[in-house]
């Protein structure tokens, strides 16, 4: 293809062994050429590493430099190539590489999604300079709902990100004057006898179950800010049970941990909602707390799914944003409940 920049992909597809059985793809031969040796240094990571993670995932592909050249040749070089050039665009894009990312970016390529792209979609940019940004295919499409609908539901396992970035959204809109304020809420699962026995007020009694919602905060803005933003009425953090009986107009609002409520709670929520506003209900139907597992979150999508608007977004292990470990914990879980196996 034309090099219309400083990346040039130059595919050559050879029948070598035309008698291989017809099961097998014929073998391919991809050509990179990179422009400039410090984005080679970015691109082969300490000792080759990045491209030894790309090889590993396309195992009848080898990968060979020689000075600011990459080819790749095997029966997935043409997909394999197409991983090594989105690194290339993310490095020139002033993005860092790392071994987690170069993962993703194979898991993007393969779901037919551009890296480069994905990754240098911010979201928001926190005080300190930091850019929060989608890591996986599933993120992009959970944020791109969010923009477009007036309810967005996500539903996945832990570390995918979806109250982290249900924040930033929220942030983001409070920040372009689209909402005048935000609300985090969240059910409170033993707000019963033992809530009773915890010391303080309601708030004080209820505020481990709101904790992770104001790490969030805090994560994205300095302490004094988030503290100004709930002096002001800004940003509302409470319990479930607070919204009943109101009207939330020209909010942005976000339900977590939705698979502890009742069916009659998450009833009440979506019915709260008002002019101007925009929702975010977030849960992990594998962790359901709610007594007697009546969990307003499950079997939720036949009854609202054809409405406009409103969009369901199915997050799993190949977006979660944490320790690998924990997508290997999640794949792990998904097994046993497939094949019957107890939790």
């Amino acid at each position: 293809m034309p090099n219309n920049g400083p990346v040039a992909l130059l595919v050559r597809l050879d029948s070598i062994n035309a008698h291989k059985s017809s099961q097998n793809l014929p073998e391919q031969t991809v050509t990179i050429h990179v422009a400039g040796n410090h984005l080679m240094t970015g691109l082969l990571g300490e000792r080759d590493e990045y491209l030894r993670i790309v090889e590993d995932r396309f195992p009848q592909t080898a990968l060979h430099v020689r000075g600011n050249q990459v080819t790749i040749s095997g029966q997935a070089a043409e997909e394999a190539g197409k991983v090594v050039e989105e690194l290339v665009l993310m490095l020139e894009s002033g993005q860092s590489l790392d071994g987690r990312t170069v993962t993703r970016a194979v898991d993007l390529v393969e779901a037919n999604e551009r890296p480069s792209e994905v990754f240098n979609s911010t979201v928001l940019r926190t005080g300190s300079g930091k850019s929060i940004r989608p890591k996986s295919a599933g993120q992009q499409r959970y944020l791109e709902a969010i923009a477009r609908n007036v309810i967005t539901i996500g539903i996945g396992p832990a570390g995918t990100g979806k109250s982290w970035l249900a924040v930033a959204m929220g942030l983001q809109a409070l920040q372009a004057g689209t909402v005048e304020r935000i609300i985090l809420t969240r059910p409170a699962v033993e707000a019963g006898e033992r809530l009773g026995f915890l010391p303080g007020d309601m708030m004080q009694k209820v505020d481990p179950y709101l904790r992770p919602l104001y790490d969030a905060l805090y994560d994205m803005t300095d302490s004094e800010g988030v503290q100004r933003l709930i002096e002001r009425g800004t940003v509302e953090v409470a319990p479930l049970a607070f919204m009943r009986g109101r009207t939330l107009n020209n909010s942005f609002i976000i339900l977590d941990e939705a698979q502890n409520t009742s069916p009659e709670q998450m009833k009440m929520f979506l019915t709260r909602i008002g002019f101007g506003s925009r929702v975010v209900v977030t849960g992990d139907v594998s962790q359901v707390d709610v007594q007697g597992g009546r969990s307003g979150l499950l079997g939720l999508e036949p009854i609202l799914g054809d409405i406009e608007g409103l969009e369901f977004i199915r997050l799993s292990s190949r977006d979660v944003v944490r320790h690998s470990i924990v997508q290997a914990i999640v794949d792990a879980y998904e097994t046993a409940d497939t094949s019957g196996g107890s939790r």
